[in-house]
């Protein structure tokens, strides 16, 4: 999903055509994901909610939301899978469509690096020893990333498009891919990176003790 999320982002790079097959592509596999995880589902009405569960509750919301107003608006706009290209709505379809696409890149990004820490946890398995340059040369890169992903947000006019400043997206056409694509990676590290502090912080934050006395 990750990978057909920033193949999604090039848009007419990729050709029009490729963009929606690949928009079907990653909608089969959010269904799948949510068949994966129907326990989670049920389980949304059940039981206490501390910060880190709204929080993550909340991402899971907005990127379910994101992905409807996408795959709905896509569907509506096709030219070459579904063929409907409704002409009547086409400007606030299109704009549906832009606002899901770039908000739901920034809330999948931040819901993956809520996980990150499991991820990492699965890799330190996988290394005999622990080492301190090794977690601070990761540190360091983490840094890079999410440094350069925040020049790339400024350059790419990312927030523009997510508070509607502009309504269209300006492709580059002779542009390299790669480096498009190097872009978006570092962006989405950004969010990953917000996202994954931002749930250590509520994780390791203490509860406040109650004042009353008995």
């Amino acid at each position: 999903m990750t990978v057909l999320l920033l193949l999604l982002m090039t848009y007419s790079l990729i050709s029009e055509a490729a963009h929606e097959w690949l928009g079907i592509g990653i909608f089969g596999l959010f269904i799948l994901h949510h068949v994966l995880n129907l326990k989670w589902c049920r389980n949304l009405f059940r039981g206490k909610y501390p910060p880190i569960r709204i929080l993550q509750t909340a991402l899971a919301l907005s990127v379910f939301l994101c992905m409807a107003g996408s795959m709905i608006s896509g569907i509506l706009l096709s030219r070459y899978v579904f063929r409907l290209d409704i002409h009547s709505f086409s400007a606030a379809l299109q704009t549906v469509h832009m606002l899901s696409a770039y908000w739901g890149f920034v809330f999948l990004s931040m819901h993956l690096g809520l996980h990150w820490g499991g991820i990492m946890g699965m890799a330190r398995k996988l290394t005999k020893k622990p080492s301190e340059f090794r977690k601070w040369a990761l540190r360091g890169m983490a840094a890079l990333i999410a440094g350069y992903g925040a020049y790339a947000f400024i350059k790419r006019n990312f927030g523009n498009y997510m508070f509607l400043r502009y309504h269209f997206v300006f492709f580059d056409f002779e542009e390299s891919l790669a480096l498009f694509l190097l872009d978006y990676t570092a962006i989405m590290g950004l969010f990953v990176c917000v996202g994954y502090y931002l749930a250590k912080r509520i994780r390791s934050a203490k509860p406040k003790r109650s004042n009353s006395h008995e």
